[in-house]
């Protein structure tokens, strides 16, 4: 096929840059076809809009527009779901609209509370792309309207899917276009594919169809190679200033496969870990199960669910390097936007998702990146949300290719793992909560003490400079003083106790 899609047409393309500059409100048509919003914010195209059409509706002084006028400049004072329903009740109430663009008003209020989260108006847009579509379209753009339709449709089914769940479905435009875009490649490699190739055999596209669903675990990470993982394909819109930043940033990565960690033998692996946390038998073999038929390091994203002090990040970090894979751990406290997906280059604080960062830091394609009290992640709704974004990198098909804000091109961060400890349930929504697996972390008792204390006591020796040979075995009445004093519960706890014991032998070995 020879025509372009509206993409790549010249005359689509010098529209959308005029777009992006502020110097053209798109149409709702040219919206439908993939265009930016005005100055590719979502907010500046719903105020800019509300402005001119409330201008134009002024002029025309007729009292019978005074509501849908009113409506408008809310509107662009706080663009709000609430204030693009509003409009839409204001537009029902207008008995002459001759002359007035009432169905372009209609359809982009539409597109608007999709970009809300709104799944019903996701859908009748996604009508809306399709029947574009059938329209007397060249066929590569006929195609191109087909695959986007159909990604309007998946996205619709998921925000359904979510609001049913009970998670907030309130999205910002840049997460919610991600998602699409994510579809919509899933689609077009789908139908081009098919196209090229011939049908795919029968037992292929139901594997493909309960990816995207998102139904279960993947069982990619079962038999995955391990030659290299190319998690950078491509940077998008690399012939602009920031996009050639951006490729020379990540010119070592790009298509380049990076490796993925190795499957260490199991067996001491338990046994080490065993030592060092024996009160956590179960959750051990739990987190272990299934590993020795993969040939490299991959966890279904799992919650460590324990009390305060019971070692659950202690235990993450330990998992991680016993199975000689890189982590890096992030405390959740006081983290509320969701920049943790990565931000917009256009901005100064743009960076790639922190899974990103991750893999470039440690040049593997699979690191383990610990989020440590997931339950503390605040809830704000400025600037997106932590757990909507932990949702897309959970599931397989989203992850597989994930479309980073600040690379602008999908990414393959299907093969990290993910770890988060939490002190309570309650506050992860239940959508998040579908996709993880989640173990009950026990406190120590009482009865682990002669285990516990001995390894707490070599630690505490070098962390306070002693060659650790000056951490002597515990004597008999050392260890009832400490039974005395620590009957079970917090690790933290008996950390400091064991540390006054150090603290008490070093003063009587001064006095001697």
């Amino acid at each position: 096929m020879t025509d372009k899609p509206p993409s790549q047409d010249r005359h689509f393309q010098r529209r959308q840059q005029a777009a992006i500059a502020g110097l053209h409100l798109p149409t709702a048509e040219e919206l439908l076809r993939g265009m930016a919003f005005f100055r590719e914010d979502l907010a500046e195209d719903i105020r800019e809009y509300s402005d001119r059409l409330s201008g134009l509706l002024k002029k025309r002084k007729r009292t019978g527009l005074a509501l849908l006028a009113t409506s408008l400049d809310e509107l662009a004072v706080d663009p709000s779901n609430e204030g693009v329903l509003a409009v839409e009740a204001a537009l029902d109430l207008i008995d002459d609209a001759q002359g007035l663009p009432v169905n372009e008003c209609r359809l982009r209020c539409r597109f608007y509370r999709a970009f809300f989260g709104d799944g019903q108006a996701t859908a009748l847009i996604a009508g809306e792309i399709a029947h574009l579509a059938s329209a007397n379209l060249p066929a590569a753009e006929s195609l191109h309207l087909l695959w986007r339709s159909l990604s309007w449709a998946a996205q619709s089914r998921a925000l359904h899917a979510r609001q049913r769940a009970g998670v907030s479905i309130h999205r910002s435009a840049e997460w919610f276009e991600m998602e699409v875009r994510t579809y919509e490649d899933h689609f077009k490699n789908a139908i081009t594919s098919t196209m090229v190739d011939g049908p795919e055999p029968k037992d292929s596209v139901n594997a493909g169809l309960a990816i995207a669903t998102w139904e279960g675990e993947s069982s990619e990470h079962v038999t995955r190679p391990t030659d290299g993982v190319v998690v950078i394909s491509g940077v998008g819109n690399e012939t602009t200033a920031d996009g050639k930043r951006v490729a020379k940033e990540l010119e070592k990565f790009k298509q380049r496969p990076l490796p993925l960690p190795g499957m260490p033998e199991l067996t001491g692996v338990r046994a080490r870990l065993i030592a060092e946390f024996p009160y956590a038998l179960a959750v051990i073999d739990k987190v272990l199960e299934g590993l020795d038929a993969r040939p490299n390091v991959y966890l279904r994203p799992i919650i460590l669910l324990g009390a305060p002090g019971s070692g659950k990040t202690e235990f993450a970090k330990r998992l991680s390097k016993e199975l000689d894979a890189p982590f890096e751990i992030i405390s959740c406290g006081g983290v509320s936007d969701s920049a943790i997906g990565g931000t917009a280059r256009r901005w100064s604080s743009g960076e790639p998702s922190l899974a990103i960062m991750a893999v470039r830091r440690h040049r593997c394609a699979g690191p383990i990146i610990i989020l440590d009290e997931i339950d503390k992640i605040g809830t704000s709704r400025n600037n997106g949300n932590v757990h909507d974004v932990l949702i897309g990198l959970y599931e397989p098909v989203t992850s597989r290719h994930w479309h980073d804000p600040y690379i602008q091109a999908p990414c393959d961060l299907s093969h990290v793992s993910w770890l988060m400890t939490a002190n309570s349930i309650e506050p992860i929504p239940a959508a998040l909560r579908d996709r993880c697996r989640i173990l009950r972390f026990p406190c120590p008792e009482a009865d682990h003490l002669p285990l516990l204390a001995p390894r707490i006591l070599a630690r505490r020796y070098v962390q306070a400079g002693y060659d650790p040979r000056w951490a002597t075995p515990l004597e008999g009445f050392e260890l009832d003083a400490l039974a005395k004093v620590w009957t079970g519960g917090s690790i933290r706890r008996l950390e400091r106790v064991v540390d006054g014991l150090r603290k008490a032998r070093e003063q009587a070995r001064r006095q001697q």
